[in-house]
């Protein structure tokens, strides 16, 4: 509870922080699914978002401090909560799936160079680990709910569907004929009942 005038300017300070930190941390995906990591500099930020130069650097002085603020907000932003109504988890996966190619699209490009820069950068590997671990290990909670005699496998098999399906629609061949929800709907549905499970 904000009791003082001290506790007042303490408060609205960090809020600041936190909505500045935000905005730069969206500018940078913007910038990397735009012009890919060679783009990224502190003056693109502050350029893209609008932001009075050096506004950037007071928040990150480093390019590798840029690169953290900028995967920490990207897995901010993919924070999701899996939970499909019983008997539509196919319907879940490929509206998640069709979701990334369409609004997400500048996110998903953005982690495609973030997954190429981290295999050069151990620090940013751990990072970007972080946020797929959790969404995997939610993924199997619900295949095991939903029938799967291997949940943690399960999940590897779909998680690789849904990437390389992703990725292929936007960045492979795919890309010149995107699959619509109706298409994603039918594919999740059999890859689901491949691995035996109810979708």
């Amino acid at each position: 509870m904000v009791t003082s005038s001290t506790d007042v300017e303490y408060y609205y300070t960090c809020r600041v922080s936190t909505e500045r930190r935000a905005t730069i941390g969206d500018a940078a995906i913007e910038v990397i699914a735009a012009e890919g990591m060679r783009g990224l500099t502190h003056r693109a930020i502050d350029r893209f978002a609008g932001l009075p130069a050096g506004s950037t650097s007071y928040y990150a002085r480093t390019r590798a401090a840029l690169l953290e603020l900028a995967i920490s907000r990207m897995i901010e932003l993919d924070e999701v909560t899996v939970d499909p109504r019983p008997g539509q988890f196919a319907e879940y996966v490929a509206g998640f799936a069709y979701a990334a190619i369409t609004q997400g699209r500048t996110r998903m490009l953005a982690r495609y160079e973030f997954a190429l820069e981290a295999t050069r950068r151990p620090e940013l590997r751990e990072a970007y680990d972080r946020g797929g671990l959790v969404i995997r290990k939610r993924c199997a909670e619900v295949l095991a709910e939903c029938g799967s005699a291997e949940p943690e496998r399960h999940a590897r098999v779909l998680v690789g569907w849904l990437d390389g399906t992703i990725f292929d629609a936007l960045a492979g061949t795919g890309s010149l004929r995107p699959p619509d929800l109706a298409e994603l709907t039918r594919n999740a549905r059999e890859v689901l009942a491949g691995l035996g499970v109810a979708g």
